[in-house]
């Protein structure tokens, strides 16, 4: 008799303490990009203990590495993501803000859960696979520096994911639903100047000011934004001013860019005239400027076929019912930020005009939830969010889909205490082991229906054009990690 979808997907129940325990373990030690050695060693001892063979130092990145199990085709990757923010140490489970360590990092973004749950369902799929004595290879993909680094994109760069027939992801959040449309491709980069120190009184004309030309390049790019698409968005931080000396001619400053467009073609246009901007401010200065590219990811690319067979399982795959203790922590959590429970409501324009009535009446009763417990129906319409993924450059390379999760209170800001405040809670955790058995059902249903790879490989290929997958990293540039000075 065949080993079902649902009796592979008691593999994560019988194994929910050491999956929860993995991520709360990376939750207590926050790593931010390419730093991530304590929760690398986590997973891969857990990836170890499941029957899964691991590789580290995938294309030449010390956090990379991959967990497979099984044998022949077709392939499919589940992508974990593990990295910190900087800045965000809290407490657990607290409604104040309270940081364990001044200035360290925190898990602001979630990623402690995404990790693990995407772990999970692995372990899911081995264990159908294994049961079922069945051909295929599931491949777990231990993705660094999402934040600001853009990991994926260099392992897509250099033929990590070229092995994969499709890919399937998850991300933590405040609702249960299936993520439908594209995202911001970006090119981060790092201006440094270079001037003469002189001193600022005595004899200022000696002097050229490395910092003058930073200010005046971001008062070009200040009134650069006004002549660029309105979908774009350019962001900058100063990281280093010279010194702290104002009797000193500064000669060196530094700063770092993070360009964002809807389209890789749009960014590097953008990016060009950013970079003449640059050079403007070194000629005005008397100063000799050099850039640094650091990363870049592009957009994602929407797959159908896959979304369609995650929402099947994220309205099928029973969810846990949450306490009244977790009911009641998640609305003193939403008290600190007076988060807007309504963004059920703004999802109302991501609908057709003949299913816009049933969906809102689908989801009126739960416009209050301090929770999300509904299931988003699947959007029709495709739109561009806000932030960017290096989840992108792998769906250029293989079809690929993922599914947002609720894990915390409804209203979350992302990238703060609150946030991380709830990375170890049980609402968190029941989040993750549903994610996990959204991911293993819909991998399972595509594996029992090998037409489905088919059909997802031809709405790529429509999708990317006859080009396919252009790398927006240098093939020279090798990820490097952005650290505060100490």
């Amino acid at each position: 008799m065949e080993f079902s979808k649902e009796q592979a997907l008691l593999a994560i129940d019988r194994e929910r303490v050491p999956i929860c325990t993995a991520s709360d373990q990376v939750w207590e030690n926050p790593e931010t990009a390419f730093q991530e050695f304590k929760s690398v060693d986590i997973l891969c001892e857990l990836l170890e203990k499941e029957g899964f063979h691991v590789e580290r130092n995938l294309a030449g990145i010390a956090t990379a590495f991959s967990g497979t199990y099984g044998h022949g085709k077709p392939v499919v990757g589940i992508l974990g993501e593990f990295d910190a923010l900087s800045g965000l140490s809290q407490e657990a489970e607290k409604t104040e803000k309270i940081a364990i360590v001044d200035g360290a990092p925190g898990h602001g973004c979630g990623h402690n859960l995404l990790g693990t749950g995407s772990l999970a369902a692995a372990v899911a799929v081995k264990e159908y696979l294994e049961k079922n004595n069945k051909e295929g290879t599931v491949i777990y993909f231990g993705c660094p520096g999402e934040e600001g680094g853009s990991g994926k994109s260099f392992m897509a760069r250099d033929g990590v994911f070229d092995c994969l027939d499709f890919a399937i992801s998850w991300h933590p959040g405040d609702k249960n639903v299936v993520g439908v449309g594209s995202s911001l491709a970006n090119y981060q980069i790092i201006y440094r100047f270079f001037g003469t120190a002189s001193h600022a009184a005595a004899s200022p004309e000696m002097g050229r000011s490395a910092l003058d030309a930073v200010e005046l390049m971001n008062t070009g790019v200040q009134y650069l934004r006004e002549h660029i698409i309105q979908e774009a968005r350019i962001h900058y931080a100063i990281t280093n001013t010279g010194g702290y000396s104002p009797n000193v001619v500064q000669p060196y400053a530094e700063v770092l860019y993070l360009i964002r467009a809807p389209k890789n073609q749009q960014v590097k246009e953008i990016f060009e005239r950013v970079n003449d901007i640059a050079k403007g401010a070194a000629l005005m200065t008397g100063t000799r400027m050099e850039l640094q590219f650091v990363k870049a990811c592009s957009n994602l690319v929407d797959n159908t076929v896959l979304e369609e067979v995650l929402q099947k399982n994220l309205e099928e795959i029973p969810r846990e019912p949450y306490t009244e203790e977790e009911l009641a922590f998640a609305k003193k959590i939403y008290d600190t930020y007076g988060g807007d429970k309504t963004d059920l409501q703004q999802i109302l324009s991501r609908y057709e005009k003949s299913r816009k009535a049933q969906v809102e009446a689908l989801l009126a009763p739960h416009m209050k939830d301090i929770i999300c417990d509904v299931i988003v129906p699947l959007m029709d319409v495709e739109t561009c969010m806000a932030g960017s993924t290096d989840v992108g450059d792998v769906s250029w390379v293989c079809p690929t889909a993922q599914i947002n999760v609720a894990t915390e209170a409804m209203g979350t800001p992302g990238h703060s205490w609150q946030m991380v405040s709830q990375g170890k809670s049980s609402i968190a955790h029941k989040g993750m082991i549903f994610a996990g058995k959204v991911m293993a059902g819909a991998i399972i249903d595509v594996l029992e229906n090998p037409d489905l790879i088919v059909k997802a490989k031809e709405e790529l290929k429509k999708r990317v054009g006859p080009e396919g997958y252009i790398p927006p990293i240098p093939k020279d540039v090798r990820p490097m990690a952005i650290q505060p000075k100490k």
